[in-house]
């Protein structure tokens, strides 16, 4: 055969196998079958010109098991029962893993291991997470649904401008002790925060502001965000990191503006800030505006992690998806405390 008929050959050839290569990945997609996360966009598509739940199709009956993050129990609250009001078949029951502690992270395990019909997130699936889904013969999808931020909590006695999240990183890992060093009193700093693998807010914080960094060894762990703050009420040095929605409307702590850069701090809540003083009557909200537009400097994304094995298991975590981008879903996570995605 000449040069020029192999060269012909090898070409066809290679026409044919990215034609069929196409095929099959037009054809997966088709299906159902998703190979990575979804995009803001195409979360807005998903929930595109629906306004309430009854407008929904395709909502699968039966008992579904779901879990995961904690920073979504305010959420849950608002959305699971307008949810049973209008589809009662479709039947959603928040389920705690066996042992450890119910977060992000152990609901997508609980996923992994078809405990669970969905879970629920406040960070992206890790690649190992993938990884493993593949090991099974399925692949997980992440919905972003709603948008969150990260807030420092602080007494309210203490007095200092806000932090940059440079600084916050080098409160955490050990190299600032002293409130003195930030602008504020001679004061030592007591930076509260729940273990690595109790939460995902942890372990966005870890990836996102400590990147990777370990923890200071002043560095003091609370199991949970109720009794962080409790402490950082009673102790004027006292700093803990949560999501916003859990820490804007306190009474007994203060929320600091937070900037990439000290001329740029901004405020997690909607000014003018109320004073505690008057927190019984009027608390503060959140900077929703700050949020969407990203002058916040630590937002991140709400997901719902779905199944992609073409079972009902799948059908009801899309489904959930869906009510969550309607528009009434989406006045609901406002209700919540969170922002809308759209």
């Amino acid at each position: 055969m000449s040069q020029k008929k192999e060269t012909a050959v090898l070409v066809l050839t290679l026409i044919i196998t990215l034609g069929l290569v196409a095929g099959v990945y037009w054809w997966l997609n088709r299906s159902g079958i998703n190979f990575g996360p979804v995009s803001n966009n195409q979360s807005q598509q998903i929930g595109a010109n629906i306004e309430n739940f009854a407008q929904v199709p395709n909502i699968p009956s039966g008992l579904f098991s779901y879990g995961g993050s904690t920073t979504w129990a305010p959420i849950r609250k608002e959305v699971d029962s307008a949810i049973q009001t209008v589809f009662p078949q479709f039947q959603l029951r928040y389920t705690n893993p066996t042992s450890g502690a119910p977060g992000s992270g152990s609901g997508i395990k609980m996923l992994l291991n078809n405990q669970l019909a969905f879970s629920q997130s406040s960070r992206s699936i890790k690649n190992e997470e993938y990884q493993q889904a593949q090991q099974r013969s399925f692949t997980l999808k992440e919905i972003p649904v709603a948008i969150d931020g990260i807030a420092i909590a602080v007494n309210p006695s203490l007095n200092i401008p806000g932090l940059t999240v440079a600084q916050v990183k080098e409160i955490y890992t050990g190299k600032i002790t002293n409130w003195q060093q930030v602008g504020g009193p001679n004061l030592p700093i007591i930076p509260y925060s729940r273990r690595i693998e109790e939460g995902g807010t942890v372990e966005f914080f870890d990836e996102n502001i400590l990147g990777g960094e370990k923890f200071g060894e002043n560095v003091q762990y609370i199991p949970t965000t109720t009794e962080a703050l409790r402490e950082v009420a009673k102790n004027t040095g006292g700093m803990y990191y949560a999501s916003a929605p859990e820490v804007v409307g306190q009474c007994s702590v203060k929320s600091l503006p937070l900037g990439k850069t000290a001329d740029k701090l901004v405020p997690p809540y909607q000014e003018p800030f109320v004073p505690l003083s008057e927190c019984s009557q009027k608390r503060n909200q959140l900077n929703a505006a700050a949020f969407q537009s990203d002058q916040y400097p630590i937002t991140r994304r709400l997901f719902v992690i779905v199944k992609q094995n073409g079972q009902t298991d799948q059908q009801a975590g899309e489904a959930y998806a869906k009510l969550l981008l309607t528009n009434q879903g989406q006045e609901l996570i406002s209700k919540a405390g969170f922002v809308r995605i759209r």
